[in-house]
């Protein structure tokens, strides 16, 4: 029964994970309107004079003025790329809210998934350990070897106790 269960939860958790990975694959939805392109663009950047929030959720006016600027920027014709290029060569760098993926930024891309696959293998051994059967054989249930003169007077005790309780 313990074995069914193990693998029916391991089953259940690649299920979770392969649904997670095709919705990690397949990324968000289109925007459809103007105000979405505008907020997709916004929220990859972060606002100058907040630092905590991106310009899609600051209401500072530099975050207006800068919304502002990525909507004239997408009605010309500018792609994403592009604007985000504007931004990050006025501003640094340090505007942009995801760290680029070279040097020792790409740490922040790649630890996070070798932790990922650490914690799902650890996760693995520990359902192939549940799902051992307890070997009985060797040492007894304690887990200590006995002498065969201990095993000896261990089998004349157990021995008396049937006789008294006939």
């Amino acid at each position: 029964m313990r074995r069914a269960s193990a693998i029916a939860l391991a089953a259940a958790f690649v299920a979770s994970g392969s649904a997670l990975g095709v919705v990690a694959a397949r990324g968000p939805a289109a925007p459809r309107t103007m105000d979405d392109r505008v907020r997709q663009i916004a929220s990859t950047l972060r606002c100058p004079s907040c630092q905590d929030l991106s310009v899609a959720d600051s209401p500072s006016i530099v975050a207006r003025q800068i919304r502002a600027d990525i909507a004239t920027r997408l009605r010309d014709g500018q792609s994403p790329r592009q604007i985000r290029g504007y931004f990050e060569s006025r501003f640094g760098q340090s505007i942009l809210l995801t760290p680029a993926a070279h040097g020792i930024d790409l740490l922040a891309w790649v630890v996070p998934g070798l932790l990922v696959l650490a914690g799902l293998g650890l996760l693995g051994l520990t359902f192939i350990r549940w799902s051992r059967p307890k070997r009985q054989d060797g040492p007894d249930a304690a887990g200590v070897e006995l002498s065969p003169g201990d095993r000896a007077l261990l089998e004349r005790e157990v021995r008396s106790i049937d006789v008294e309780t006939t």
